[in-house]
């Protein structure tokens, strides 16, 4: 979540002409001709193909609303399989599109059909080249894992607005253990070619799974939100509520537990067989693996020595920064690292009473000042809400701060999830987390994207996506402009917060490489300044923490390129209106885009 004061940061357009043409990945189209049926115009088949890859995943379709009537009901009531045969029909879409597109791409499309084509063919061919690698991540690590996202999709998004949500809970509470035994299946496969997880990851998931376990079927996390969140529900009858309540404790009590006891029994069981060994170098094949990781986060044709690199000039860059702002307070000795640990523990809250209620309510202070200061900077905004919410207690420990889109029916806001363990907590970087995860960073991003009636349903609804170089380095570059619109005169303590933020995202290059290609163990990653928390997981989300600083410096170099083309008629709201009503799209596809606006022939 890096900025850099806009007066510091003079090598900005040095950096993204180093980096060059990189920035786009080559997709080559197939050549194949569209099925005998196909719709005769690309935005009805765009829109049919979308709505039968969300069919794919009742999840999806419930976290999106995609359908409506019989067939969102249908889907509210499944928990998708995890088998092989549904991963091969995906493949199989994915390869019905690409040939599809092709035909459409060789025809007449409009500017904006093609920025739609190029990225629906980007995340196709995405999908298609994570295929030799999908077991390459461990099936229960600690972030994703199903031993995690099943209880948080139930307890959170599952929708219980009336009687007939309560039934469907029930309904999907009755396939978890079924899901679970699919899972295992893959995990066991996957083992038995050599794919296993560090040992520090197992230990984790078997830590979640221990701690799912502890409480009585009754107290069990399906049953409490479930209790929590019916007792929300008007004209709910009382009787009805507590056989629901009664159903829940009996599916928990005689199938969900036991199903987590069968991973408790897999995880024992690989467990002597799993080595300290961190990266994906150590597994078959590991070093496609990872360059097909970092091709996908990323949106670019960057190699792990390149990502490096730019990580360690960053790294140096934003240190003398610091290290100028710690010197005006007085702060002259020891590494930056050094002074900045020290200027935590000072800014520490006391511990009693539990400071965590008072820091949500200064979070929600500080998106409300920040939707105030955005006013001068965005023409669009988004007409949805956004609460602060504390993560919940199942992966507080391992979760880090995120936003959960709101319901395209105004049933849930948008949420900034953060995750407050303690006992330290980081008081310099409550901006600017709040600007990255809430206000206007992903908040502004995905919120107006899913509110934009001009635009198709999926692109509303982000089916098909630019992957988290897009959103990621929004999330940063919102950081960024925070610094740049002087947001943090008069509170230097913040601004070191806002810098040791995106230091923190030059680290992550540097890490995420040393870990999955220069060998690096988990201390090695530690000891560069990274917790052992996000260093964990960076092991098991291999290239993700890449996105961010890559991601932000293009929108960077593309805003400086547009301000250069356009001179006077460049406007930075208007830079932002062009970035954030294209929505989700590759690097490279919204650098067309922008390159498109800024063009003299569009004045």
């Amino acid at each position: 979540m890096p900025n850099t004061p806009s007066a510091t940061f003079t090598r900005r357009r040095a950096l993204g002409l180093a980096l060059g043409t990189p920035w786009a990945v080559t997709l080559a189209a197939p050549a194949a001709a569209p099925a005998a049926d196909a719709p005769a115009t690309f935005d009805a088949w765009a829109e049919a193909y979308a709505a039968d890859w969300v069919r794919l995943s009742a999840e999806r379709a419930t976290y999106t609303q995609y359908f409506s009537g019989a067939e969102q009901a249908a889907f509210e009531r499944e928990l998708t399989p995890q088998t092989p045969a549904r991963r091969e029909r995906q493949r199989a879409l994915a390869r019905d599109g690409l040939a599809r597109l092709a035909a459409f791409e060789a025809g007449a499309l409009s500017a904006e059909q093609r920025t739609e084509a190029a990225t629906l063919r980007w995340s196709l061919q995405r999908s298609l080249a994570a295929e030799p690698y999908e077991d390459h991540g461990f099936v229960f690590n600690q972030l994703g894992g199903p031993q995690v996202s099943l209880v948080s999709f139930m307890a959170e998004a599952h929708p219980l607005r009336n009687a007939d949500d309560v039934a469907a809970y029930l309904a999907r509470l009755s396939q978890v253990a079924a899901r679970i035994d699919e899972a295992l299946a893959r995990a066991r496969a996957a083992a038995a070619r050599g794919l296993l997880p560090p040992r520090f990851i197992l230990e984790r998931a078997q830590r979640q799974v221990d701690d799912f376990l502890k409480p009585a079927p009754a107290d069990n996390l399906f049953v409490s939100a479930l209790a929590r969140r019916s007792a929300l529900i008007k004209d709910l009858p009382v009787e009805t509520r507590q056989q629901a309540l009664d159903s829940a404790t009996a599916l928990v009590a005689e199938q969900v537990r036991p199903a987590w006891q069968r991973i408790a029994a897999f995880l024992a069981d690989i467990a002597p067989r799993t080595t300290t060994d961190a990266g994906l170098w150590r597994l078959p094949d590991g070093a496609a693996a990872y360059a097909q990781a970092l091709a996908t986060y990323t949106t670019t044709n960057l190699g792990a020595e390149e990502i490096h690199a730019i990580g360690l000039r960053e790294v140096a860059r934003i240190e003398g920064e610091m290290d100028r702002v710690l010197v005006s307070l007085g702060r002259k000795d020891g590494s930056v690292e050094a002074r900045m640990a020290a200027l935590r523990a000072e800014l520490q809250p006391p511990a009693e009473p539990d400071p965590r209620p008072a820091l949500i309510a200064r979070f929600a202070d500080i998106v409300r000042d920040n939707q105030r200061r955005s006013q001068a900077l965005f023409n669009l905004q988004p007409r949805a809400p956004v609460e602060v919410r504390r993560e919940p207690p199942l992966t507080e420990k391992t979760a880090a701060a995120h936003y959960s889109t709101p319901a395209p029916d105004g049933s849930r806001p948008g949420v900034f999830w953060a995750p407050l363990p303690g006992p330290v907590f980081n008081i310099p970087g409550m901006r600017s987390l709040a600007v990255h995860e809430a206000v206007p960073g992903h908040h502004f991003q995905l919120a107006i994207q899913q509110e934009q009636t001009d635009l198709p349903r999926w692109r509303q609804r982000r089916i098909f996506g630019g992957g988290s170089a897009h959103s990621e380095g929004w999330g940063l570059y919102a950081e960024r402009l925070a610094i740049d619109q002087g947001w943090y005169e008069g509170d230097p303590h913040a601004l070191l917060g806002a810098l040791d933020s995106q230091l923190f995202r030059a680290r992550r290059l540097v890490v995420d490489t040393g870990l999955h290609a220069q060998r690096w163990t988990r201390e090695q990653a530690i000891a560069y300044g990274i917790g052992a928390q996000e260093v964990e997981r960076y092991v098991s989300n291999p290239g993700q923490a890449c996105a961010y600083m890559i991601g932000m410096l293009r929108l960077l170099a593309l805003r400086d390129e547009a301000q250069a083309t356009m001179g006077p008629r460049y406007s930075l709201k208007g830079y932002h209106d062009v970035v954030l009503k294209t929505g989700s799209v590759p690097l490279d596809v919204l650098g067309e885009v922008v390159r498109r606006w800024a063009a003299p022939s569009a004045a």
